[in-house]
């Protein structure tokens, strides 16, 4: 497996994780990304994790010191963390919007709002449930860059999540009509409008204070 390092030094090492590669192994037995890591870089450590699918930024340490401030970051809510997703439809223009809704595991390693579809409601701002439940609070930003001109609708959005909850991105997208393109666990991924090769869902950017900001370009 070959390794895209974006920047390394005494405490960082900051990869361009590929897409359909789990960080962690998991049950289909298939190599995984953190394996591949320490086969060249034996002191690296977990400091943060993103999706399969998911493609970007992923930063581990190099030291037990540094993976525990830079773990008290991501704790702390201090990383700035800005993804790039295709999703369907076409999303408002012109304002950022923020979609505020609570999360609760659900059936089959899925993620889901804790309440009923119907209780969602949208305004000029953006997306939000008057009960929370016993779901944890979940807020995503989100920005319109682009929109298809041919073929299906869909739009091209930067997203920053605000909390770090599994999944926190795709379950709110698929939740308010505008699941992530390719995304076989919230959408329909068969149907014309969700199809793709591969969840287009990336880490594009990352900011961490003390250390600097990561950049990993586009994929697609």
């Amino acid at each position: 497996m070959r390794l895209t390092v974006l920047h390394q030094n005494a405490e960082l090492l900051v990869l361009d994780k590929p897409s359909g590669v789990s960080v962690l192994a998991d049950r289909s037995g298939a190599p995984c990304l953190l394996d591949a890591i320490r086969g060249e870089h034996p002191a690296a450590r977990l400091v943060h994790r993103i999706d399969k699918g998911t493609s970007g930024v992923l930063v581990l340490a190099t030291s037990r010191a540094a993976q525990r401030r830079i773990s008290q970051a991501f704790t702390r809510r201090e990383v700035g963390k800005h993804y790039v997703a295709q999703v369907t439809g076409h999303v408002p223009r012109g304002t950022t919007l923020t979609i505020e809704l609570p999360l609760k595991p659900g059936r089959k390693s899925r993620y889901r709002v804790a309440g009923l579809r119907e209780e969602i409601r949208a305004s000029r701002g953006g997306w939000s449930t008057a009960e929370a439940g016993e779901g944890a609070a979940s807020v995503t930003r989100i920005r319109v860059l682009t929109h298809s001109r041919d073929g299906p609708a869909r739009s091209l959005l930067a997203v920053q999540p605000l909390t770090g909850r599994t999944h926190q991105i795709r379950v709110h997208l698929a939740w308010v009509g505008h699941a992530v393109v390719g995304d076989r666990l919230y959408g329909a991924p068969d149907s014309a409008e969700q199809s793709a090769t591969r969840l287009m869902l990336h880490a594009h950017r990352l900011v961490l204070p003390g250390y600097g900001t990561f950049v990993a370009a586009l994929p697609w």
